[in-house]
């Protein structure tokens, strides 16, 4: 049987990267202040650095350590810049590397009211998203940036502890929808990683989307089945457009 043609560039494209591309989130620097290392201080780190890929199960939330609370929160102010880092596995390895260009996709954070749970149900709201624009990819950034994805706090956001959650959303294997039962371990690669952090300065306004992962995202959703080894218009992020308060 022969496959067609954008099957072949996208098995080609994935196949030396399947098990080493992955990435987390490491740290934050807030209005260019470093944070230090957040893995079980102010992050909710995973036990690794793998995809979710099952957007039934909690973990597509905070990820598989979601529903642990870490022992602190960062402080930040609304309007504040949050410089959330990215990396593959270790940033002092001179070998080492943010994530595989071949993750191609899009990165969005949210934010939700603090809890100690996993961060399930209607309680998130999305304030950022870069998926494609001016033909790269928002991974891409992530890359020349060294791992560094800037966003800023709605200056509208009332005071209060939140989880903010970025995720990056790797398409190269999205041409087939993850619930595929022909193309099992195919469908997009979801990379969440949770902050605890402290807003000051309060707006005075409730993040109030009401957005829930395990609802909203879908399998057939054109965010995340989606393929980019043919040629495209225009991509649009999976969720709702960001609340500017």
């Amino acid at each position: 049987m022969q496959l067609p043609l954008h099957t072949l560039l996208s098995l080609l494209a994935v196949g030396p990267t399947l098990v080493t591309a992955h990435a987390t989130l490491i740290s934050l620097s807030i209005a260019g202040q470093d944070q230090g290392k957040g893995a079980d201080k102010y992050i909710r780190a995973p036990a690794t650095n793998d995809p979710i890929r099952d957007l039934t199960s909690p973990n597509i939330i905070c990820n598989t350590n979601g529903g642990k609370p870490a022992p602190s929160f960062v402080k930040a102010a609304a309007g504040d810049k949050l410089t959330m880092r990215w990396w593959h596995y270790n940033p002092d390895d001179p070998n080492d590397y943010p994530l595989d260009p071949s993750h191609k996709g899009a990165l969005l954070t949210y934010v939700a009211p603090y809890t100690t749970g996993d961060g399930q149900g209607g309680i998130w709201t999305k304030i950022a998203e870069d998926g494609f624009e001016g033909g790269k990819w928002a991974t891409e950034k992530l890359i020349a940036n060294n791992g560094n994805v800037e966003v800023t706090l709605p200056s509208a956001l009332a005071a209060g502890r939140y989880l903010v959650r970025q995720e990056i959303v790797a398409l190269h294997q999205a041409d087939f929808a993850g619930n595929d039962p022909a193309h099992p371990g195919r469908g997009a690669e979801l990379y969440p990683g949770c902050a605890q952090v402290e807003v000051t300065g309060d707006g005075g306004k409730k993040p109030d989307q009401g957005f829930d992962f395990n609802k909203g995202y879908k399998y057939d959703d054109k965010g995340l089945h989606f393929n980019i080894y043919v040629p495209f218009d225009s991509y649009t992020p999976p969720g709702p457009r960001p609340w500017k308060g």
